[in-house]
């Protein structure tokens, strides 16, 4: 008869525990060690989760709010290129700087080109209305370009264009620059001036609205070759990779050409490139164009439906 007590002993021992004897848990307090509770942790965990997917595959904006970013961020940009302090002497002694400079390490061709180039009429008034508008169209064509093709990767480039440019508008303030057709005693020709073209803001009647100074970094590089290079790396046609590749090219050969930049304008231009496209990397923890053409979200596989009566069974097979 003892095996009964002690079976009846165990069982007490552990209806106590139950209860909270010396060896039960601690009742859960519904906190965790760090004072936040499971609900918000998981909350916590979500936002991380989600800003995660958005680093790996940023989701193409909707098309308004894209458009109203583009025109004020635009907006915002022509006015303080145009609100700089017009310090024409500052201005001066900076392009006397670079000009001695590339005299000095002999890369000082820009007034050679622009005097043979001036010579061909045609070429010149083509390359005047090329400086004019193309810096603009083939930016935005690219632009919507990768909007409509390249939803996974349009963000990310666009960040690369808008810090490119943020950066630029910082050497237009503190370090204003006269053009090579605006230097005084240079022997440079003003292009537009002579063939009485339309092909620069800072020339004709135009120059009153256009600070004519903001030269240092050149935007027509960086914006051209941030398009060549979207058009290289995406583009399917081997053709039109080519075109991507010759269009910063024929950017700088215009540039030069036109009197409206030196050399290392373009050199800065293609710095301020360089900081956007880092940005873009540690902002997506990936090069801009490895990123997925299509966002996450827009690629999720939809449920298959098929006709109401494919799912009814044959009259035929019962048969």
């Amino acid at each position: 008869m003892g095996e009964p007590t002690e079976i009846q002993q165990a069982g007490a021992g552990r209806a106590d525990t139950a209860r909270g004897g010396s060896g039960a848990r601690p009742a859960p307090s519904g906190r965790e060690p760090d004072g936040a509770t499971p609900a918000a942790q998981s909350r916590t965990a979500a936002l991380r989760n989600r800003i995660r997917e958005q680093r790996r595959s940023p989701a193409r904006p909707r098309i308004w709010f894209e458009l109203a970013l583009i025109g004020i961020s635009y907006w915002i940009y022509s006015i303080v290129r145009n609100a700089v302090p017009e310090q024409a002497s500052t201005a001066q002694q900076h392009a006397r700087w670079i000009w001695d400079f590339e005299q000095s390490v002999g890369i000082a061709v820009e007034r050679s080109i622009n005097h043979g180039v001036d010579s061909i009429g045609w070429l010149i008034t083509g390359m005047n209305y090329y400086y004019a508008t193309l810096h603009f169209v083939i930016t935005i064509g690219v632009l919507v370009w990768l909007y409509r093709r390249h939803p996974g990767r349009y963000v990310a480039a666009r960040t690369v264009l808008f810090v490119t440019t943020a950066i630029a508008l910082v050497g237009f303030y503190f370090f204003p620059l006269a053009p090579p057709r605006l230097m005084t005693d240079s022997g440079f020709i003003d292009t537009v001036k002579t063939h009485g073209t339309w092909g620069s803001m800072a020339s004709g009647p135009a120059a009153h609205v256009s600070n004519q100074y903001a030269a240092m970094p050149s935007m027509h590089i960086g914006w051209s070759m941030w398009c060549g290079l979207a058009i290289f790396f995406l583009a399917r046609r081997t053709w039109v990779r080519a075109l991507g590749l010759l269009y910063p090219v024929a950017t700088l050969v215009v540039i030069v050409s036109t009197a409206n930049h030196f050399w290392m304008d373009a050199v800065g231009g293609e710095l301020c490139l360089l900081v956007g496209f880092a940005s873009a990397r540690w902002l997506y923890h990936s090069s801009v164009y490895k990123l997925p053409q299509v966002p996450a979200r827009e690629t999720a596989e939809e449920p298959i439906t098929v006709p109401e009566q494919w799912s009814e069974p044959a009259v035929g097979a019962r048969r």
